[in-house]
């Protein structure tokens, strides 16, 4: 594993471990995408309902990859330097503190099932159906936010195959039940709930096999995480705070997005929603770039290999990039056909095409900003993650939103996020600029303080 890590040429390191990611990640949008569609044809609202519960399952999937980036990139490190018991320590606890968050999620969302599905943005006539597809998804919360902390530490240890097969086997599933159970057994969208849930346990049974067969370099034990110092989970939860913000604010967005839309009916909810999963689905290809450069980087700073920290930062930008380009001419010369694909209404489609392909155009900058968070995270620098994620993920898009709706209205609405994402792209440049700056010349040098 050591030689694999710091001796293999670095673009095909990062392409072979970014392609499981990537087909993970495919799959899964795919899913989303699947669903969307199969709720869609039990009306707008029902679909409206699938885009404020995907805001709900944002929180989850938030502390699954504050556990999972955070213990996964102590973990790479710890591996990169040769510590192979600090490397479990780290992989127990942070398995440990995701399933707790999970279940602590789960409870708070029954005790407040009424409010929590308002305060996302529901509609009296969406709040229904996404009340009932939300109960299951609090039932799976446990198992969800754990699958995606697993999945993160196979990434990390440069495994990512064997996260592939668990992530991909309960999407597959999820796909496979949800017309069974939606139409089939006539249970609607009680049935994609369901589905939901039973894939998600069925992933994270076999993730956790993976650890618990031998497959891995760490294992999950149990004794080590219940006699985890306060300060192992402190630091797994520090380093991985960047992506509990980043899904935090993409989160809150997601409900602010909502909420405004929620003023010109079910239409803009269910428009936005379906926007948000085509341009997530294009985004989630150069995104899975990034999660094979991630292992890279922090294993080779735990070895301090620096020369392939730079060699493999400015790779992974220009392949992202490449990816992003040609998706966004996908969806901007296909984007009526693409959201009528999800949702066949021609008021969703109106709104949908022009949201589409303002989103599409501004995605162009996201790589460089992608990887460069990615960069801070996987190296342990969290204070400079923190800030770039909270400019990228939301910090600079909600104040747009109030002020672009109440100027321009529905077509302020549609033109917040991709105003927001130029406004942060340029933030990004002088961080990268001073990591560098810092970054030993010589491998094998001492870092500064």
């Amino acid at each position: 594993m050591h030689n694999k890590m710091t001796d293999t040429p670095v673009p095909g390191l990062v392409l072979r471990l970014a392609v499981p990611s990537i087909i993970t990640m495919m799959v899964s949008n795919l899913y989303n995408m699947v669903d969307t569609a199969f709720v869609g044809r039990l009306g707008t609202s029902a679909s409206g309902a699938v885009g404020i519960v995907f805001g709900f399952m944002a929180i989850i999937q938030a502390f699954g990859f504050m556990f999972g980036q955070g213990g996964g990139s102590i973990l790479s490190r710890a591996l990169g330097a040769g510590d192979k018991e600090r490397a479990t320590l780290h992989a127990s606890a942070g398995f440990l503190g995701s399933m707790l968050c999970g279940l602590l999620i789960a409870i708070t969302g029954f005790i407040w099932l009424d409010s929590i599905v308002m305060f996302l943005g529901s509609t009296p006539t969406i709040a229904p159906y996404a009340k009932t597809y939300i109960s299951f998804i609090l039932i799976s919360a446990p198992f969800m936010a754990s699958s995606f902390t697993l999945n993160n530490f196979l990434r990390y240890e440069g495994k990512a195959k064997l996260g592939m097969m668990g992530m991909m086997t309960g999407a597959v599933l999820n796909m496979a039940l949800d017309p069974i159970l939606m139409f089939g057994l006539e249970m609607g969208i009680a049935g994609a709930g369901l589905s939901t849930a039973i894939s998600q346990f069925i992933s994270w049974s076999i993730l956790v096999s993976m650890f618990r067969r031998g497959k891995t370099e760490t294992s999950l034990s149990m004794q080590q995480a219940l006699h985890a110092s306060p300060l192992i989970f402190g630091n797994i939860m520090a380093t991985g705070f960047p992506s509990l913000l980043r899904q935090g604010l993409h989160s809150l967005t997601t409900v602010v997005l909502n909420a405004q839309c929620a003023i010109y009916g079910d239409a803009a909810v269910a428009a936005m929603s379906i926007v948000s999963r085509l341009t997530f689905f294009t985004f989630s290809f150069a995104l899975g770039v990034g999660q094979g450069f991630q292992p890279v980087s922090a294993y080779n700073y735990g070895a301090k290999r620096y020369s392939r920290i730079r060699l493999s930062y400015r790779f992974t930008i220009m392949a992202a990039e490449s990816i992003i380009i040609l998706g966004v001419i996908i969806l901007i010369v296909f984007a009526p056909e693409l959201v009528r694909l999800l949702r066949d209404d021609p008021d969703v489609v109106l709104i949908g095409k022009r949201a589409l392909r303002l989103q599409a155009f501004a995605y162009l900058l996201l790589p460089p900003c992608m990887v460069t968070e990615m960069l801070f995270q996987s190296t342990g620098h969290r204070l400079s993650a923190s800030l770039v994620s909270a400019f990228r993920s939301g910090l600079l898009f909600i104040p747009t939103i109030f002020i672009l709706s109440h100027f321009r209205g529905l077509a302020g609405i549609q033109e917040s996020q991709p105003l927001a994402l130029l406004l942060s792209a340029p933030v990004t440049l002088p961080f990268a600029l001073y990591f560098f700056g810092r970054l030993p010349k010589e491998d094998g040098a001492d870092l500064p303080d």
